[in-house]
């Protein structure tokens, strides 16, 4: 199956049909595999010659594993094979010539191979001549099947692959097999056709064809000779071949052919033939190929023979001018590796030609004229000219030949060579001078020709001085000393990295003096030209080249000639230096006087690196270092500019040679006054507010003191060392100043490039901070670090810059403390000041997270040093942290509105009056001290606890990390606590989360049971916000068996009762077990029954007691039900004996803080017995508790003016809370439990107390509130609102309507109401505005047991008004109406920038939180009066509402405070299934207290009331959505269909389905499931069946009605009916069943009939429910006066619709 596969003609079948027999072979078994022998040679000879590359390679892939299966059986065939296998070895896809390789080495090992061969060599020879002699492109592809362009490209590979067999079969043969093969071979190379493919246009097969030439000059010379004739012309004629893929092949073959043919010159015409091709080649530069050509030249010429080379002269001028040509060429010039090529194999040839014997004297000497004038120095002329030869190789192949002639000019052999040699040599040089002069004798002189030419001078005095350029970019290591030299070549210009004048001056020995002298003279006279130049033209590039040579040639001879020629120009300047010239004897030093130094002071000079070099060759002819110190020091005296300074110092540095030279006057003290007194100026030139520097860039003069400061040679600073810390001092004074400068644009380049400077200072130099100095500029650069960008006016950039630069100085400092035991004073200083920023209360959250971020960088570092890490980190610590006292300040920095909410909630009983006046932290922008050093302190242990870098006594360290820990827990407390923190102290807790300074944190890095057991005893000890600590780490740790619990020893143990105690066992109280909660209530209860008057306000009295019977029963855990009444009996026997303790009706402003407490505490107990206690209580029990509840309310009514103080407050609140209690108790007794209490008891609360409650709550609310315009949600106000308000929920609408409140009207109200109500809704509506979320609930739940009550007023009064001609419409309320006019303008401008559909977050308990709520709840009460309306007066109220767009304004609010998803916290999907909780399917309870999550009471709200708005208001609220803009139109639609609709339809149909309204003759059924209502109704023997479907986004869509079955009506009556109905439920604001109600009395009154008005076409109006009234006088037609009045105003006529007779 698969060989069958293999002859198929799709690539892909026949590949993957090889890969699968390779996959066969490899598993199949022998036998198997050796049954495809006799058919594989067939295959394998066809596909192995494939068109597809990929199928080649797999076939000999297949064919390795055949072999490795079937191993020597394969031998029968090979014979076939071998022909094609070869060929396969040869393929120009390598990846398949590779595989068939293998297959080859897998099948024969090497020593096998040739017999291999040997044995089939006829069959291969026979294969191979008939592809290349007899094969086409048609024999070896099907024309029919096979494209032209494919068969001609098989072919040419085949051929190409042949000639390769061919060569390899002939390298692979043994030698003595070589004569057998001669008589084949013969018949090949007597045919044409052979020949031919030297000339093939296929540059492969010609490659292949000159490969297989070289194989036989190698492998055959015999044969080769004998066809000389045919070889020679076919590979010496084809040498101007130009194509990369011949032309090393091409190249091989001619140097075989000329080298194994003795007489091939004969067989061809080498002047007209062979030479021209050569020279156009090289003319042409080799044609890109100049790599391969130019190296084989020198093989060839030296092969060429005098006659066809002669005459010599011309021959050489001939070739030598190619090359020359060639190298000009573009493409030569742009290539390095090519001119390399081309120059390397011009000097070669060049060596030879010189060497080449000329019999004539006078001939020889013409040549080398020629050689040298015509050759050699153009081609020296032209690479100086080209910038991109000028780093090529000739100068150094010229210098290595004149070393070869003057070897040979040295030598006297008795014969004339020497003096050949000579005269060669001076020849070069005469020449050579004259070009140089061409070169530097002119004014416009290009510089970087004048660069070469010092660049060529200096290799040829020194070749060795510089690395010769590799051809080759091969990459080499290389280590340099510092005493190697090497050679920097950067944009042409060679300037001098290290060089050592050791090696120049042992060099130049060795040079002989014919180099030297020539080359001295040379140097002299181009100096001479160009000191001219620059004397009289002020030329700048012949200065440069001055440099340039003096650099290599700094001998005294040289500025001699210098001296001279300026002597000559300026005589008189001469005579003034004359007492200078007595001083300095050497013309060094008198032309660095007389030349250097003035041009080193022109200002106008940019560039001074070649003057410092020049200053150096100077120095380096001076005889002793102190002649050089002197020199130097005379300079720095000078005022040369700073870069010269820095120039020098850098190439110091740059060169041990150098540094040795001025070594001396670096360490001086000349130079190193003059650098402090740069720091002392560049530190001011920032600082001064206006920068008036002599120089305009100040970077070079820093780049300068970075250097001296930075740079160590051999660990010794460059400087002396009491410059260096004058230096530093000067930079830290610098940035302490910057650090109280706030114009922030002066100092930033300052404070930046001393960062840069103090950076490479820290970070080189080792030691640096032994220096007190750089210790307090370490300081400097902290400080800077650790406060905000506000206080320090930094950039970003320039903040990172010093944080790298103190952390490379901490890490330089934690290096040297490693090795010397020594104290630190940047971490003493750095760490008091710490202390003194986190105590001193002037932080905000930046300014503590910038410090934070900054200490922790520190201990970071600190901890990187190993061994000390623990010791330096615990002394760190210590120094920061706060001691006892200091804690206790702290501590009472922390304001103490905290307790209210615990108070409040009873979690803490106090009776003692320390709560102070409450400081107010909502004005405050800054951190209280205490949070900040608990933060700090907390991040440090959680660092040094995550490093385990522990130190020292472990239990002392234990408690030092606890009480941090604990401090930072107590801070937390302190903000949990505050009943609304302000921003400030969230954005706090906000970084501790964010810097994972959090109590999780500390429980994962350590073990937490010495930390409670630390929190417990501060606890005990200070009670108070220590023990809401501990509660809440009890609660975190949720665990019952905590270490706490082991702490609370027994109940003994904490009696005397203490404050402390107390409170620890008041809020240990919730996680204590049963059995010991028992115990502490049994304690407790024996300690009351025992207290004496005088104990019973103390707190180890029956006030302690108390409050923790209270916080025990709190939560109901514990069956001590019998014991409650006996407490109520000890209290009212305290009350028969003393009833001064009980504050009944009295004034509070002298009563005692513990009398408060007590009071509080009893009026807690009796809310907990009422609702716990199981036993029936007596008569005069009750009658004790009611009593008192009514006489602590009338104490909390008349004291309202002490509200400001705590406890009264909290007394308020409890009074009202029991108030509740009780109202709650009766509410919710049951028939079957009012027999347990006594007979007349409810009818009393009810007549009485309950009514006495309300007589005074009610009116209390209304002074509060008036009294206090805005209760802000911190101040103590509220809470007793919270609580009044909850009781007055408890209100009757009875007790409500007999209000005794204060007459309240507005001028110009219209109203229908009576006084008394219309005094409550104005008294109590407005309290929907008050900002506090009590009040206002409490007021809207009072308010929405009166809406029902309202509309009949107005039904009343609706009788007078007639049926006026114009559209009524009726206000609601008026007291209601202007608050919600007021609430209206307000949103307006909160919620206009939000786009409806958007969310706008509402902030709890904010301003704006009340405003929305007051106005949601203003529409929940107007929408109640509403739905209690009858459906004529809804017509006159929605028609209101549509003129003042009331309505419209609600709708666009709700669409932006509805959340988009509003849906109950949990897994969302897309669309609502039916279990999925919305706002929408669950109720809303408005609770006064707000247990609910009050960031979702917002959005639950508008929820709601957009839910009652689509039930009560559905056709308003379609046409309020009809008329929005698209974008609204599409989000009010998708989200009423995705989570109102479902819920209103199954409403609307359930109570269509639930209703008891009975129709007479009309039945209505609903089908839930199809959201359809079926009305039937009959009269007589008329029948009509009508379908209302509900559409998906109802109520915003059209409600459609079809018709079902209908007997005996008129179609068109049909059709006018059900347009009727389907109008009423349209555009009437109500449910189904009103709409069906309406339209059957319409039917009705047809039926009874009364005429349908003929402009609506219905008797029944459509929104105001009238019958047609007026009748024209004409036609007697009746039309209703709605439709007339509209009929009027739109046609502008008083005509009547039918008969157009004027209406009157």
């Amino acid at each position: 199956m698969v060989l069958r596969k293999l002859s198929k003609r799709d690539i892909t079948t026949k590949l993957k049909a090889m890969q699968e027999f390779g996959t066969m072979c490899k598993e199949r078994e022998v036998e198997v595999v050796k049954g495809v022998l006799p058919y594989w040679p067939r295959i394998y000879c066809k596909i192995s010659l494939d068109h597809d590359r990929r199928v080649r390679e797999a076939t000999q892939q297949s064919f390795e594993q055949l072999i490795l299966k079937v191993k020597k059986h394969l031998a029968p065939y090979l014979k076939s094979i071998m022909g094609y296998w070869l060929i396969a070895q040869c393929d120009t896809y390598s990846p398949a010539a590779s595989a068939a390789k293998v297959a080859f080495e897998k099948a024969f090992p090497s020593s096998k191979q040739p017999e291999a061969l040997v044995f089939c060599k006829d069959e291969i020879l026979n294969v191979l001549q008939d592809h290349l002699l007899k094969e086409t492109p048609d024999t070896l592809s099907d024309p029919q099947t096979v494209p032209e362009e494919e068969r001609e490209a098989k072919f040419f590979r085949i051929l190409t692959c042949s000639l390769l067999a061919l060569k390899k079969l002939l390298s692979m043969l043994p030698k003595k097999e070589m004569h057998s093969l001669e008589e084949k071979l013969m018949s090949l190379l007597s045919q044409n056709k052979f020949w031919k493919y030297s000339k093939h246009n296929i540059p492969q097969v010609r490659s292949a064809f000159f490969e297989l030439a070289s194989a036989f000059c190698q492998y055959l010379p015999e044969l080769v000779k004998a066809e000389a004739p045919r070889v020679c012309p076919a590979v010496l004629l084809s040498i101007d071949d130009s194509d990369a893929v011949v032309c090393p092949a091409l190249w091989e073959a001619v140097l075989y052919a000329v080298a194994t043919i003795e007489d091939c010159w004969s067989h061809v015409n080498a002047k007209k033939g062979v030479l021209p091709k050569l020279w156009t080649v090289l003319r042409e530069g080799g044609r890109g190929l100049a790599t391969i050509i130019y190296p084989n030249l020198l093989p060839f010429i030296s092969k060429v023979p005098p006659g066809i080379a002669g005459p010599k002269l011309e021959y050489f001028r001939t070739f030598f001018s190619s090359i020359i040509q060639g190298l000009s060429s573009e493409r030569a010039v742009a290539s390095p590796s090519e001119s390399s090529a081309i120059i390397t194999a011009f000097m070669e040839c060049l060596r030879f030609a010189v060497l080449q014997k000329i019999d004539e004297e006078d001939d020889q000497r013409k040549i080398h004229q020629m050689l040298i004038y015509d050759q050699l120095i153009p081609l020296t002329y032209a690479v100086l000219k080209e910038p991109r030869l000028q780093n090529g190789p000739l100068f150094y192949q010229i210098a290595e030949t004149l070393s070869s002639w003057e070897a040979k000019a040295e030598l006297s052999n008795g014969d004339s060579t020497d003096e050949v040699f000579q005269k060669l040599l001076s020849n070069f040089w005469d020449h050579l001078l004259k070009m140089c002069v061409l070169h530097v004798d002119t004014l416009d002189a290009d510089e970087k020709s004048l660069f070469a030419v010092s660049g060529m001078l200096e290799i040829l005095q020194n070749p060795k001085s510089a690395t010769k350029p590799n051809i080759r970019k091969s990459l080499k290591i290389t280590f340099t000393d510092e005493d190697e030299s090497e050679r920097n070549t950067e944009n042409g210009k060679l300037t001098e990295v290290r060089n050592s004048d050791s090696e120049i001056q042992a060099d130049l020995q060795h040079c002989s003096l014919l180099r030297k002298e020539p080359l001295e003279n040379l140097v002299c006279s181009l100096a001479e030209l160009s000191i001219v130049y620059v004397n009289e033209q002020k030329s700048e590039q012949h200065l440069k080249f001055l440099s340039a040579l003096l650099n290599s040639f700094s001998s005294n001879r040289v500025f001699q000639v210098l001296l001279e020629q300026g002597n000559d120009a300026s005589s008189a300047e001469a005579e003034s230096q004359n007492e200078m010239k007595a001083h300095h004897e050497s013309p060094s030093v008198q032309f660095l006087y007389m030349n250097l130094i003035p041009w080193l002071k022109e200002d106008w000079r940019k560039d001074t690196h070649f003057l410092v070099d020049i200053l150096y060759s100077v120095l380096n002819c001076c005889n002793s270092n102190d002649e050089r110190k002197i020199i130097l020091d005379d300079l720095t005296k000078m005022d040369l500019k700073w870069i010269i300074f820095l120039q020098i110092i850098q190439k110091a540095c740059s060169s041990t040679t150098k540094l040795s030279l001025v070594s001396d006057w670096l360490k001086g003290d000349t130079l190193g006054e003059r650098l402090v007194m740069l720091a002392d100026d560049l530190c001011h030139l920032g600082l001064k507010p206006i920068a008036a520097s002599s120089e305009s860039a100040p970077s070079e003069r820093w780049t300068l003191l970075s250097l001296v400061l930075s740079q160590h040679i051999k660990n010794e600073s460059l400087i002396g060392e009491t410059f260096v810390e004058r230096i530093i001092d000067k930079l830290q004074a610098a940035l302490s100043k910057a650090k109280d400068l706030s114009e922030a644009g002066n100092t930033e380049p300052s404070v930046s490039f001393i960062c840069d400077v103090a950076s490479g200072f820290f970070s080189s130099v080792k030691g640096c901070l032994l220096m007190p100095s750089s210790e307090d500029l370490l300081f400097t650069i902290f400080q800077l670090c650790a406060q905000r960008q506000d206080a320090t006016h930094l950039t970003d950039l320039l903040v990172c810059k010093l944080k790298h630069t103190w952390m490379s100085g901490v890490n330089s400092l934690v290096r040297q403390l490693r090795s010397m035991q020594k104290q630190s004073t940047f971490l003493h200083k750095s760490a008091l000041w710490v202390k003194n920023q986190i105590q001193s209360s002037s932080l905000d959250v930046k300014s503590l997270q910038v410090l934070i971020s900054a200490v922790s960088d520190l201990l970071s570092k600190l901890m990187e040093a190993d061994g000390q890490s623990g010791y330096l980190v615990g002394t760190y610590v210590e120094h920061v942290m706060p001691n006892k006292t200091e804690w206790g300040k702290l501590h009472e920095s922390l304001s103490t509105e905290w307790m209210h909410k615990p108070l409040l909630e009873g979690r803490l009983s106090m009776n003692c009056e320390t709560l102070g006046s409450c400081v107010m932290l909502c004005g405050t922008s800054k951190l209280p001290g205490h949070l900040c050093t608990s933060a700090l302190l907390s991040k440090m242990v959680l660092l040094v606890l995550e490093n385990g870098t522990v130190h020292g006594n472990d239990d002392a360290e234990r408690k030092k990390i606890d009480n941090i820990i604990a401090e930072l827990l107590y801070s937390l407390q302190w903000i949990e606590e505050l009943e609304n923190p302000p921003y400030l102290l969230q954005e706090y807790l906000h970084m501790l989360e964010e810097m994972h300074i959090t109590y999780e944190k500390f429980s994962t890095l350590s073990n937490t049971a010495s930390l409670q057991e630390t929190i417990f005893d501060r606890s005990e000890e200070h009670g108070r916000l220590w023990s809401l600590t501990m509660a809440k780490v009890i609660r975190v740790e949720n665990t019952a068996s905590c270490a706490m619990k082991q702490l609370f020893k027994t109940t003994e143990g904490f009696l005397p009762l203490t404050e402390g105690r107390l409170h620890t066992l008041q809020c240990l109280s919730p996680f204590l077990i049963e059995e010991e909660k028992k115990e502490l209530v049994f304690h407790c209860v024996a300690k009351l029954m025992t207290c004496t008057q005088t104990e019973l306000s103390s707190t180890d009295g029956a006030f302690g007691c108390l409050s923790i019977l209270n916080s025990c029963l709190n939560d109901r855990s514990i069956d001590c039900d019998h014991l409650l009444p006996g407490i109520l009996k000890i209290i009212i026997s305290w009350k028969n004996d003393n009833e001064d303790s009980f504050l009944f009706s009295c004034n509070l402003k002298e009563t005692s803080a513990q009398l408060l407490g007590f009071n509080i505490e009893m009026i807690r107990y009796l809310p907990l017995l009422l609702k716990y206690s199981t036993a029936p209580l007596a008569d005069s029990e009750w009658d004790f508790i009611m009593c008192s509840m009514l006489a602590w309310l009338e104490t909390t009514s008349e004291n309202r003016s002490l509200y400001h103080i705590p406890l009264v407050q909290i007394f308020a609140c409890v009074s009202c809370d029991l108030a509740s209690a009780l109202s709650a108790y009766f509410e919710a007794t049951a028939p079957e439990t009012t027999g347990n209490l006594p007979v007349n008891l409810i009818s009393e609360w009810k007549e009485f107390f309950s009514e006495g409650i309300h007589n005074l709550l009610l009116p209390l609310l209304v002074k509060v509130t008036g009294e206090t315009k805005n209760a802000s949600e911190g101040s103590f106000q509220n809470s007793v609102l919270t609580s009044l308000g909850e009781a007055l929920t408890y209100i009757s609408k009875d007790q409500l309507l007999n209000h005794k409140l204060p007459a309240k009207f507005v001028a110009g109200q219209k109203t229908n109401l009576p006084d008394k109500l219309q005094t409550l809704l104005n008294t109590l509506s407005p309290l929907l505005l008050f900002r506090a979320r009590p009040v206002q609930v409490s007021v809207y739940h009072m308010l929405y047991k009166l809406m029902p009550e309202l509309p009949k007023f107005d039904d009343e009064d609706l009788k007078s008004y007639g049926d006026e001609e114009e559209e009524l419409a009726l206000s609601p309320p008026a007291a209601l109406m202007s608050v919600l006019a007021t609430e209206e303008l307000l949103l307006e401008n909160i919620l206009e920038c939000v786009p409806v559909g958007e969310f706008a977050v509402i902030q709890p308990l904010s301003d704006e939180f009340c405003l929305v709520l007051g106005y949601l709840l203003t529409w929940k009460l107007t929408l109640a009066f509403f739905k209690a309306a009858s459906s004529q007066l809804r017509v006159l109220y929605s028609q209101y509402l549509r003129r003042t767009k009331s309505l419209n304004k609600l709708l666009y609010h709700l669409f932006r405070l509805m959340p988009e998803n509003p849906v109950f916290s949990g897994p969302t999907s897309e669309v609502p299934n039916k279990d999925t909780k919305t706002f929408f399917t669950e109720e809303l309870h408005l609770d006064v207290k707000g247990t609910g999550v009050l960031s979702s009471q917002i959005p639950r709200l508008a929820c709601s009331v957009y839910h009652i708005t689509l039930k009560d208001l559905p056709a308003m609220v379609r046409l309020w959505w009809n008329s929005c803009e698209k974008r609204v139109f599409n989000v009010v639609d998708k989200f009423t269909s995705k989570y109102v609709s479902s819920v209103l339809s199954s409403q609307e149909i359930s109570s269509v389905q639930t209703s008891t309204q009975l129709f007479n003759g009309m039945t209505v059924k609903a089908r839930s499931a199809a959201r359809e209502v079926i009305a039937t109704y009959s009269v007589d023997d008329i029948f009509i069946e009508l379908i209302i479907q509900l559409p998906s986004n109802y109520p915003l869509g059209s409600i459609t009605v079809e018709s079902g079955k209908r007997v005996g009506v008129a179609v068109q009556q049909w059709r006018n009916w059900m347009l009727q109905l389907s109008t009423y439920l349209t555009h009437q604001n109500g449910s189904i069943m009103e709409g069906l109600s309406l339209w059957k009395n319409n039917v009705d009154k047809r039926f009874e009939g009364v005429e349908d008005c003929m402009i609506c076409f219905s008797v029944i109006h459509g929104s105001n429910y009238s019958l047609p009234k007026k009748a024209c006088r004409t036609c007697k037609k009746k039309f209703h006066s709605a439709c007339l009045y509209k009929w009027f105003t739109s046609s502008n006529k008083s005509t009547c619709p039918l008969c157009r007779e004027t209406f009157f």
